[in-house]
């Protein structure tokens, strides 16, 4: 499981290592990935164009996306608003 996808652009080397264990799972293991930036813009907060196009490859395809509307639980149940 990775949260909080998107908060910031990955590193050569993150971009490498997220490729990487993407690779090893890929057609074996599940992953999870939240975050709050829409996939749309996931790609610009990778980095590198190439290794971009194959990391979104390889989450994209047979992938289930689950989109979540409304407003934030945590504001929700607040007694701050």
């Amino acid at each position: 499981m990775i949260d909080d996808r998107g908060l910031s652009v990955l590193t050569d080397q993150e971009q490498r290592d997220f490729l990487e264990i993407l690779e090893d799972r890929h057609g074996i293991h599940s992953t999870i990935i939240a975050g709050q930036l829409p996939v749309d813009h996931w790609h610009e907060t990778i980095g590198n164009p190439t290794l971009a196009d194959a990391i979104m490859d390889r989450l994209i395809h047979n992938a289930y996306k689950i989109n979540l509307k409304g407003e934030s639980m945590r504001k929700k149940k607040s007694k701050l608003t």
